[in-house]
């Protein structure tokens, strides 16, 4: 090579590789057409980042410290901020990455993306806002509630349009979803007598369990089956038992315990039906046989978080009968399988659709770890110094939430690594 040569290779000039490092980075996608290039990215890592404000958000309030300038007050911002603005987005991001296998039709992506996303983050604000003069009330209830409607009609739309009729329960989930929303803003705003409010802060626990023990009826031993297999068992004796009549009796049992509850939550046949449920899906949780996947954290942790199922059903009955604070019974729902499941999910997803292998680090297990460890504090709260418990409790699924947020965000950002694999 002579030495005009030489220098303009080595000056990046008009060289061979010069042209083809100057395609590839041209090819290469930034870091805001890869966030709004599938659901999971903006809507998981909000989740994440979120869900870890609202928890500090709580306990200053618990502390005194400071107040939400919310109409809401700190209690009631904290259960609707955790229910329809956390886990709302954990939910959207899973449901919109899975409606495309579900249907075969293209993924929301793009600008449509990029304005849902903003819808949930008005609603974030509007509500956080909304004890201000300039944020009426009413406005922050509607830009709120507009999120879920819009999923609601996406969702109906691709599954519809999918001919998916298997999926059409988790459209009609998420509509009523949407429609408890409403009803919560309406307790609130205009109800001053029938305690809506309280109606349809149960609502939506039941729902939300409802599509835990849906969708991860689904995911919980399938994934497991396909991790038990590729290590080499082939005997059905020892993989997860199929969907069968077991399942639908335990789904039914659920079904009945949850809507007595939601209709009279003092009624002792609403106990008793609560925790039959519990014991028919605590059954129904070791026949997937979680045991056998214990050296794979990004399997088990989905059984862990599917076990709280069983057992928020199981303390709300012992509840019920005066045996257990219902306010800490409540937890093993809101703080124990919604907090270990959507970390779950989100983790897993997060490396499957980000183009990784499907093992968890050790970074990820400290997330499952202090998930599980702040459900535990927060259930056993009596037990313990009350305010302490709950400040620990908050504290920890706070460090889960935001190293969740923070370890994957490269997952969220970056390119799909077996498409653009990093530069060494």
């Amino acid at each position: 090579m002579g030495v005009k040569e030489a220098g303009v290779a080595q000056h990046g000039g008009a060289g061979p590789r010069a042209r083809g490092m100057k395609n590839e980075q041209a090819a290469l996608p930034g870091p805001a057409q890869v966030f709004l290039a599938r659901a999971f990215r903006p809507f998981f890592f909000a989740a994440g980042v979120f869900g870890g404000l609202a928890l500090l958000v709580w306990m200053l309030a618990l502390a005194g410290v400071f107040l939400p300038p919310s109409h809401l007050g700190p209690r009631d911002w904290h259960v609707h901020e955790m229910l329809f603005g956390f886990f709302s987005a954990a939910m959207t991001g899973f449901l919109l990455t899975a409606v495309p296998n579900w249907t075969g039709r293209m993924p929301i992506m793009g600008r449509p993306l990029a304005l849902l996303f903003g819808l949930w983050v008005a609603g974030r604000l509007a509500l956080f806002f909304s004890g201000m003069a300039w944020m009426p009330a009413v406005l922050a209830a509607v830009v709120d509630a507009a999120f879920l409607a819009l999923l609601a009609v996406i969702i109906w739309r691709e599954i519809i349009a999918g001919r998916n009729r298997r999926n059409v329960v988790v459209a009609l989930v998420v509509s009523l979803l949407a429609l408890v929303n409403v009803l919560f803003h309406f307790g609130i705003l205009f109800d001053p007598v029938f305690d809506v409010q309280a109606l349809a802060e149960r609502a939506v626990l039941a729902l939300v369990a409802g599509l835990i023990m849906l969708i991860g009826g689904r995911i919980v031993p399938s994934f497991t089956r396909n991790w038990l297999m590729k290590q080499g068992l082939r005997d059905e004796r020892g993989l997860p038992a199929p969907f069968g009549r077991f399942d639908r009796l335990a789904l039914a049992a659920a079904v009945l315990a949850l809507a007595a509850w939601v209709a009279w939550p003092q009624a002792a046949v609403a106990g008793a039906l609560l925790g039959m449920a519990g014991v028919l899906h605590l059954v129904r949780l070791l026949r997937w046989q979680g045991w056998r996947c214990l050296r794979e954290p990004l399997v088990w942790v989905l059984h862990a978080g599917y076990l709280w199922v069983a057992v928020w059903l199981l303390l709300m009955a012992a509840a019920m009968f005066g045996l257990w604070p219902m306010v800490d019974a409540l937890h093993a729902l809101s703080s124990g399988a919604i907090g270990t499941m959507t970390l779950a999910v989100m983790t897993r997803a997060s490396r499957g659709h980000s183009g990784r292998p499907l093992q968890a680090d050790g970074i990820t297990t400290l997330i499952y770890v202090l998930a599980i460890a702040a459900a535990v504090v927060r259930i056993m709260a009596e037990l313990l110094p009350t305010m302490m418990a709950w400040h620990l409790s908050a504290s920890l699924l706070l460090a889960a939430l935001w190293l969740f947020a923070a370890s994957h965000a490269p997952m969220f950002f970056r390119p799909r690594v077996d498409q653009f694999p990093p530069r060494r």
